[in-house]
């Protein structure tokens, strides 16, 4: 299953806010990828429990990314994104 969300971090996917996404899916029972997408097109995906991954992928604030996985994990991660994980509670 495939989901877009666009990332509501201030700082986007930077140090702390991926490493709660990271965190997040060390959680999950089965894996979920996540890839920047621009002009419409997801990029290569990367293993949304690499914190490095998911700096790597460069996303800001407001840009869109594709999440890969089963609907749980997507419904977490959906929920996640939509907050600004660089003023959430750690």
């Amino acid at each position: 299953m495939q989901r877009r969300v666009r990332i509501a971090a201030s700082v986007g996917l930077h140090a702390r806010p991926a490493a709660l996404l990271a965190k997040a899916a060390a959680a999950q029972d089965t894996p979920v990828t996540i890839a920047k997408v621009v002009d419409g097109v997801a990029g290569d995906p990367v293993d949304a429990g690499s914190m490095l991954g998911l700096m790597s992928l460069g996303a800001q604030h407001g840009e869109e990314v594709e999440l890969t996985g089963d609907e749980a994990a997507l419904d977490e991660f959906v929920a996640l994104l939509e907050q600004d994980l660089d003023k959430a509670p750690a």
